[in-house]
């Protein structure tokens, strides 16, 4: 019997793979035309390829899926960012930017430069100590969160301290972590605003992981898919189609019902299909609200509903068609705009932004993540031009005023330009069309409840064994045999890693060698 999946996530689309590899007959069904979610290129301008969601892979780089569902013979290649960011000094300050290279010794040198050689030296130990602690972090990342696997992932790691300083700095804050490795408040602002973008801020406990991450740029840096974020899907769909597995796009799924040993899922275009085995990569929030107009216990839904925090939403997108891309002051271009630009000198930007959204304000000065990847790959941008996707956090989703956000999109969208501009004069000249995406747009086109990328809150309360809920952190629903969870809403968390959709197919694969046991 058909396995169905729900949404074409790209972790939806990585657990159809494995199982389509392995034989087992699947279906995709989507309620978008475009497939991919938020992992999604589309022509917004005239000769532009613009992603809906995503533009830089990261973690997916590291779990080892691109090689094991050989997506390079479907078509997927990456041009790795090198140098992998940039933190720009303030105009006029005579100061020196920071490049962030591949190689230790290129980055060392540029933070001498801009910071001083006590800094360099401390950026080099801490690479060193880090490496390895981001190494096992994605280890732990690739799997079910069970406690064998976090054991065998760290078994070892700093073990001549008796793990006291890896347990110790894994639950700081990464303001802490940081300002115990270093003195320069701008570096320490760049690695912070890396480390934020997994959704919460530095100040929170059980965040130094995430500015430890930026250690692991060094072993792979963060990649772009040749042609557009969504080059991973469209290899993903390639893959599943050649294993004979379909795709359906274009038809919601609005009933998600208990139907014997098995499930009946309809869907909006009338179909009423059958399956033993679904697993919904959609939101969590809208996988409950599925099971609960299938007649789920009502009590048992609300009750888990109430307990998954969304939060007030990260942040916003301005995607932009130019005629150059940005200059930086003291950079050439090649150090600049093939990577992540940090553009942020002091973490109190950082944090009045998040106090400001946790207030259902606009952020005083909104801090960008700006990237230019048409200098990498050509391709996404006609002769002449570039393109630019602008992230900007923290804005959140409601707004204290009770304002719509179609009020403030542009206006919004006119200051986060402005930011870029103030590190790269001229930038805001250069701009001819631009798209926008609010929060409330991230959740009306990509279904990113409350305008949250990572589904719901990447705080320590909802990671690993807890993620959403102890109850559902399992990937699987209790009451509901048969039905598997996967993308941003379960373990790992939120960005492109596709870890658990291949969890989620191993879980079906162990659920279906089970079933045919029994019936022998």
């Amino acid at each position: 019997m058909t396995t169905l999946i729900l949404g074409s996530g790209h972790n939806a689309l990585v657990a159809a793979c494995y199982l389509a590899r392995a034989g087992h007959p699947v279906e995709v069904l989507e309620r978008d035309e475009v497939l991919g979610g938020a992992v999604s290129t589309v022509e917004r301008f005239p000769g532009h390829l613009v992603d809906r969601g995503s533009s830089a892979h990261i973690m997916i780089r590291h779990t080892g899926i691109i090689e094991e569902l050989e997506l390079e013979k479907f078509g997927l290649r990456y041009i790795d960012c090198d140098p992998w960011a940039f933190a720009p000094a303030p105009v006029g300050s005579g100061a020196e930017p920071i490049v962030f290279h591949r190689d230790v010794d290129r980055t060392c040198a540029s933070i001498e430069r801009a910071c001083g050689p006590r800094e360099a030296e401390a950026y080099r130990r801490f690479v060193r100590t880090w490496g390895p602690r981001a190494q096992r972090v994605m280890r732990a990342f690739g799997g079910a969160p069970t406690p064998g696997r976090f054991l065998r992932a760290f078994w070892g790691l700093d073990a001549r301290g008796g793990g006291s300083a890896l347990s110790r700095e894994f639950l700081q804050s990464g303001d802490a972590l940081l300002d115990s490795w270093f003195d320069d408040e701008r570096l320490k602002a760049a690695l912070a605003w890396f480390g934020a973008q997994s959704g919460p801020p530095m100040s929170e406990p059980g965040t130094a992981p995430m500015a430890g991450f930026a250690a692991l740029m060094h072993t792979l840096p963060p990649g772009r898919a040749v042609g557009g974020s969504g080059a991973l899907t469209t290899a993903l769909v390639a893959r599943l189609r050649a294993d004979g597995g379909t795709v359906s796009a274009g038809d919601e799924v609005t009933e998600l019902r208990r139907s014997g040993d098995g499930w009946r899922v309809r869907t909006a275009a009338g179909r009423n299909l059958s399956a033993r085995t679904v697993i919904s990569g959609t939101h969590v929030l809208t996988t409950l609200e599925l099971l609960r107009r299938g007649g789920f216990d009502d009590t048992v839904v609300e009750d888990w509903r109430r307990r998954i925090r969304v939060g007030p939403g990260i942040g916003m997108v301005v995607r932009a068609a130019t005629t150059a891309l940005p200059a930086y002051p003291g950079a050439t271009r090649q150090e600049s705009t093939r990577g992540l630009q940090l553009l942020v000198t002091d973490r109190r930007q950082l944090r009045l932004a998040h106090a400001a959204a946790l207030a259902g304000e606009l952020p005083p000065r909104p801090v960008v993540l700006a990237m230019s990847f048409s200098a990498l790959d050509p391709t996404i941008a006609p002769p002449g031009e570039h393109q630019l996707s602008l992230w900007a956090q923290w804005h959140p989703y409601r707004l204290a005023d009770g304002s719509d956000w179609r009020a403030h999109g542009e206006r919004e969208a006119d200051r986060i330009i402005a930011e870029v501009d103030s590190y790269a004069p001229g930038f805001a000249d250069s701009v001819r069309q631009r798209y926008v995406q609010t929060p409330a747009d991230l959740e009306s086109e990509l279904g990113l409840i409350g305008g949250n990328v990572m589904h719901v809150e990447m705080s320590m309360d909802q990671m690993f064994f807890w993620r959403p809920i102890p109850e559902l952190s399992g990937q699987k629903v209790p009451g509901a045999p048969g039905l598997f969870l996967t993308g941003a809403s379960t373990h790992p968390g939120g960005g492109v890693s596709g870890a658990s959709g291949r969890t989620a197919a191993g879980l079906v694969l162990r659920s279906l060698r089970r079933g045919r046991f029994a019936r022998r």
